[in-house]
């Protein structure tokens, strides 16, 4: 049986572009962890970590956590409020990625 796996599309704001050519959104794949999961937002970034790896460690450190100064919306919420990384993406999930204002 094949794990369940979605698309999953980063929005980003312009001072993130420069990592991915100055692209303002980037599509990886959403992989579950086992074959009867959901992809997560956690599996998504792995993804993007393997695509586009100098966009990836700015939006998590070294311990594979969030980094305090991004935010990240999926359908609208605040990851925070959906379970942070272990949040479940639907099929076709737009994340929005927000650095903080100074």
């Amino acid at each position: 049986m094949a794990k369940p796996v979605t698309l999953v599309t980063f929005v980003l704001p312009t001072s993130l572009r420069r990592w991915v050519n100055d692209q303002n959104e980037v599509r990886v794949f959403a992989v579950a962890a086992s074959d009867h999961g959901i992809p997560t937002l956690g599996g998504a970034l792995d993804t993007l970590r393997r695509t586009h790896p100098s966009l990836e460690e700015r939006l998590r450190d070294e311990y594979g956590h969030l980094r305090r100064h991004i935010t990240l919306f999926v359908c609208g919420a605040n990851v925070s409020r959906l379970g942070g990384l272990d949040c479940a993406l639907p099929p076709g999930a737009e994340v929005y990625v927000l650095p903080a204002l100074a």
